[in-house]
């Protein structure tokens, strides 16, 4: 039982992308709080540490994942893949979730209390993530690979105008931890998800998007908090020192 009290759930998901999907079910959060262990988000949130532990190992038994190993990439590529999955998947969900969203507040907002402060809620993540997104894809995905083309070629590199990747990584950081506690709340909000017993269709399918979008933004966030931004972080060093 080593393992629940020292493993962090973050190098869970880390060494088994598929680990992911047990700690979603269990709302677990693995990816702005994945620092704690298993044994501590278990008694966090009033879970049987053996259940969960054994969904875990059940994974290893049924054999490896399909392959998806993002810790073993090279940074480039899981930039890449972070823009091409992850922020293709937002920029396309929230001009759909966003409308429904208040539809559905226009339509059943008088009867149901809850309903503004969601649509509220995510309108600002909405904003935001936009913003973020621009500002890793214009600024902070640019120096990482720049990184990476110094270290292949093993060539020094000068700081960069902000300093160092630490500062636009903690702005990142934070902004993701807005992100995430605004999905939160509305998860809690809607009950998780689960649409009051006179929804209509429309507001069935805007509970479903909005589960999955918050299912996808913690993926996303664990991508770049746990693997991405550790290794440039340790890239950048390795290379300033070489100036």
């Amino acid at each position: 039982m080593e393992t629940v009290k020292t493993t962090t759930i973050k190098h869970l998901v880390t060494e088994d992308y598929r680990a992911a999907a047990v700690f979603e079910k269990y709302s677990i959060d693995f990816c702005c709080n994945g620092g704690k262990s298993l044994d501590a988000a278990c008694a966090e949130r009033g879970l049987d540490v053996a259940t969960v532990l054994g969904e875990l190992q059940e994974l290893k038994r049924s054999g490896p994942g399909a392959g998806i190993r993002p810790a073993e990439w090279e940074l480039d590529m899981l930039a890449d893949f972070i823009v091409n999955n992850h922020h293709h998947y937002v920029s396309h969900a929230l001009p759909v979730i966003l409308p429904h969203v208040f539809k559905v507040l226009s339509v059943h907002g008088a009867n149901h209390s809850e309903l503004q402060p969601i649509a509220d809620r995510f309108r600002e993540v909405a904003r935001e993530l936009t913003h973020h997104m621009q500002k890793e894809e214009m600024v902070l995905f640019p120096y990482i690979k720049a990184l990476v083309v110094g270290g292949r070629e093993g060539r020094a590199m000068n700081a960069p105008p902000f300093g160092t990747i630490r500062n636009p990584i903690r702005m990142m950081e934070s902004e993701h931890v807005s992100a995430g506690d605004a999905m939160s709340f509305i998860r809690d909000a809607s009950k998780s998800y689960t649409p009051p017993p006179d929804a209509c269709t429309t507001t069935r399918v805007t509970y479903k998007e909005l589960e999955e979008f918050e299912r996808d933004l913690h993926q996303h966030i664990h991508l770049e908090n746990n693997i991405l931004f550790p290794k440039a972080i340790e890239l950048e060093e390795r290379l300033l020192a070489r100036v």
